[in-house]
């Protein structure tokens, strides 16, 4: 975040200046000074000339020979570095500022993801820190070349929205990242399923928070992180270390959608392992259409299986008590029956709009 109220000089003069001062009053030259310090001439030119710094031994010398307090000293070296740190830092904003423009900053600080500061200069240290980078050339490397491919191993150099991704990808690991969860059992996420599909089912006020407190018990983080502009995005499965993590935009505002792409995730964690990382709705050049297709069937056989489908449309036409029956018995929701309708044609996108259910997270 914007520090306040701090004072950072516009220019601080190197300690040997002080020095040069101290031995001009004294009347002493370098030679005879660095005869009185133990150091070496060459040592004591270059600290006069600002070519070298004053070290902790340095100023315990100076002290006897100027009698200036060593920690006057060590204090002026340190504001000096201070200084050529931060002219240096100011450096690597304004190079980066071309980089920070290509982020939807207006709709970051909107949401909240970003604090409402007024200069570009001022939101290109604030995407910095909010990616945890100290340059935007190491965002390229961690997102574009995988030099840290244990922690993010794909590319998103071929995307259409590479910027706009990262950041909700990043957003969603600040999320995660303030959740406790027990250690991932694979065998305590199965056995939640039925219980996380009764809810889908249900579809109750709260139903997000029940999710997540239940995927979190099987040591699974699930979070909602809405959709940013240039960032087209219905959901992402990752691991972060040894935690699978799932991310949801809830984007359509559809339950049917949000629900398929929560089984659709989860089956990723329970058939591809640790090594993949899945982005849903977009084009990458690592997506495996096999674990798509797989993760697909793993969500459908836990919303409405093909079988089950298939008993619905044999009892056509359906009335809408007809939809609400079979939903009870197959335990699923009427929206998600009219959903895969939709999704195969079968009706038209405005038929059964009465079934919908918004999606309202929890705040």
């Amino acid at each position: 975040m914007a520090k306040q109220n701090q004072y950072f000089p516009q220019s601080v003069p190197h300690p040997g200046e002080t020095l040069a001062e101290k031995l001009e009053e004294m009347e002493m030259g370098p030679k005879e000074f660095a005869l009185r310090t133990g150091k070496p001439e060459k040592t004591i030119i270059d600290v006069l000339k600002g070519k070298s710094s004053i070290t902790p031994d340095m100023a315990v010398q100076f002290e006897n020979v100027t009698k200036i307090p060593a920690n006057f000293w060590m204090n002026h070296q340190r504001g000096y570095d201070e200084f050529v740190a931060r002219e240096k830092r100011q450096t690597v904003i304004e190079e980066a500022v071309a980089w920070a423009k290509q982020f939807p900053l207006a709709d970051m600080i909107k949401k909240g993801w970003l604090p409402p500061v007024a200069t570009i200069q001022e939101k290109t240290m604030e995407m910095l820190a909010f990616f945890g980078f100290s340059n935007h050339t190491a965002w390229e490397d961690y997102y574009f070349k995988q030099q840290l491919k244990v922690a993010f191993r794909i590319s998103l150099a071929q995307t259409n929205e590479p910027y706009a991704i990262s950041a909700w990808l990043r957003k969603g690991e600040l999320q995660a990242a303030e959740l406790e969860a027990n250690d991932y059992s694979e065998k305590k996420f199965k056995e939640a399923l039925p219980q996380i599909k009764s809810i889908m089912a249900s579809h109750p006020d709260g139903f997000f928070n029940q999710l997540q407190s239940i995927c979190l018990e099987a040591g699974v983080k699930v979070v909602h992180t809405p959709c940013i502009n240039k960032a087209p995005i219905n959901g992402s499965t990752r691991w972060l270390n040894d935690t699978p993590f799932i991310q949801l935009t809830g984007r359509y505002n559809r339950n049917d959608s949000f629900w398929f792409t929560f089984f659709h995730e989860a089956g990723h964690i329970l058939l591809h392992g640790k090594k993949d990382i899945f982005l849903e709705n977009l084009d990458y050049s690592d997506k495996d259409m096999q674990k798509e297709q797989e993760a697909d069937e793993f969500a459908i056989k836990w919303t409405l299986t093909e079988d089950e489908e298939a008993e619905i449309l044999a009892a056509a036409p359906l009335s809408e008590e007809d939809i609400r029956e079979f939903a009870r018995q197959l335990n699923t929701h009427p929206a998600i029956i009219i959903g895969r309708l939709q999704h195969k044609r079968l009706i038209p996108f405005t038929a059964g709009k009465q079934f919908m259910a918004p999606v309202e997270f929890d705040k």
